[in-house]
C-alpha cells in the first residue's frame, strides 16, 4: 500500500481522535505516503507532522457545494489505494466513494456507505471513539490499540517559553456547545479555590477572548491570564503539558490534554463519558454532578442551550469534586 488518505473533517477534537490511525498505518505502511482530509481551519493541529505527507484542506464555509467538488476531484486525482473515512455524514462518503482507491473504509452509519468495500458498525456505547476509528482499519493492521498524538514543533514551545516559570494551571472553559461548558461563575468559584502562587492560563480561539476575559475580570486576581486567540493548536498543546493541572471540558481541549498524556479534570455538564469521548491521559479526573437528573443526557454533542432552562446539569457540580495541585516552585 502506497497511498492512503484520511477523511476527518469535523471539529479539533474528532481530528485528534482520528490520529491514532494515523500512528498505526505508518507503523504498518512504514513507506507509504499517508495524507489527511480536514476542513479549513484545522490545518495547523497537523502542521509538520511527522507521519503525514500532506494535508488536504476541505473549505467548508464558504462555497461549500463547489468545494467539496473540487476537493474530490483532488482526491479521484491523487490515485489513493486506500480511503478511511472517519466521518459518519453525506459529504465524506461521497468523497470516500467517489475516490477511486481500491479500498474505501468507512463506518456503516454513513448514508453512502454501500459506496464503500468495507465498512464497520460504529457504537456509541462500550468503547472510547479512538477504538471505534482504530476498528477502521483493523483488518489491514492488527486490533492492538494506539493512543491519540500531536507533535508540537521547536517554534510552538519556542513560542511558550516565556509563560513556563512559574508553576501554573490551564483553564480551556469554552465549548462549541453551549451545554457542555462548564457556567462561567463555576470556573470563578474553581478559579477562586485554587493557590493563588500559580499562575492561570486561560485558553481559547479568538472567538474565545470575551467570555475568558469576562472569567478573568469577575475573579479580580492578577494571576489569571487571558491567552485566548494568541497562541496557535499545537503551543496550546505545548502549554498544556507542562501545567501542573488543565481543567477542561468535555471538548477540543480535552483531546490536546489526552494527546500529549497531559493532567487533566474534564467537566462533563449535558453530556456522559459512557459515549466513548473521555479523557485517556494517565492523571486525569472525570468531573460529573452527583445528582440524577432525569434530563441528562440530553444530546450526544450537546446543544446551544440547555432545553429546559436551568442547566443543573452544570450548576450542580461542586468546586470540591476538582483536583487541587499543590504549590512546588
Amino acid at each position: 500500500m502506497n497511498k492512503i488518505l484520511i477523511i476527518q473533517t469535523a471539529f479539533i477534537g474528532d481530528v485528534i481522535l482520528a490520529t491514532p490511525i494515523i500512528e498505526k498505518l505508518h507503523a504498518f505502511y512504514p513507506e507509504a505516503k499517508i495524507d489527511f482530509l480536514l476542513r479549513k481551519g484545522n490545518e495547523k493541529l497537523l502542521a509538520n507532522h511527522p507521519k503525514i505527507n500532506k494535508v488536504l484542506i476541505w473549505n467548508k464555509n464558504k462555497r461549500k457545494t463547489r468545494n467539496l467538488i473540487k476537493t474530490i476531484k483532488k482526491v479521484r486525482a491523487s490515485e489513493y489505494d486506500a480511503v478511511i473515512n472517519v466521518q459518519r455524514f453525506f459529504a465524506s462518503g461521497l468523497i470516500c466513494g467517489l475516490s477511486r482507491a481500491n479500498l474505501k473504509i468507512g463506518f456503516t452509519k454513513n448514508p453512502l456507505s454501500f459506496l464503500f468495500t468495507k465498512s464497520y458498525e460504529h457504537k456509541i456505547r462500550g468503547l472510547h471513539e479512538t477504538n471505534r476509528n482504530l476498528s477502521l482499519i483493523q483488518e489491514i493492521t492488527d486490533k492492538k490499540y494506539v493512543s491519540q498524538k500531536l507533535y508540537p514543533r521547536e517554534v510552538d514551545y519556542a513560542s511558550i517559553a516565556k509563560y513556563i516559570d512559574i508553576p501554573y494551571i490551564c483553564i480551556a472553559p469554552t465549548s462549541v456547545w453551549k451545554t457542555k461548558e462548564f457556567p462561567q461563575v463555576k470556573w470563578v468559584e474553581l478559579i477562586l479555590s485554587l493557590d493563588d502562587r500559580f499562575i492561570i492560563y486561560l485558553l481559547g480561539g479568538p472567538s474565545d477572548k470575551i467570555a475568558c476575559e469576562e472569567i478573568k475580570d469577575h475573579t479580580e486576581r492578577k494571576n489569571v491570564i487571558n491567552l485566548s486567540g494568541k497562541l496557535e493548536f499545537l503551543a496550546s498543546a505545548a502549554l498544556m503539558k507542562g501545567a501542573a493541572m488543565n481543567y477542561v471540558n468535555d471538548s477540543a481541549p480535552m483531546h490536546m490534554a489526552s494527546a500529549l498524556n497531559a493532567p487533566c479534570n474534564a467537566v462533563y455538564c449535558s453530556t456522559k463519558p459512557s459515549f466513548g469521548f473521555g479523557p485517556l491521559s494517565l492523571d486525569s479526573k472525570i468531573i460529573e454532578t452527583n445528582n440524577e437528573l432525569k434530563c441528562r443526557p440530553c444530546g450526544l454533542h450537546g446543544k446551544k442551550e440547555c432545553p429546559l432552562g436551568h442547566f443543573d446539569c452544570g450548576h450542580t457540580i461542586q468546586t470540591k469534586q476538582f483536583d487541587k495541585p499543590e504549590y512546588q516552585n
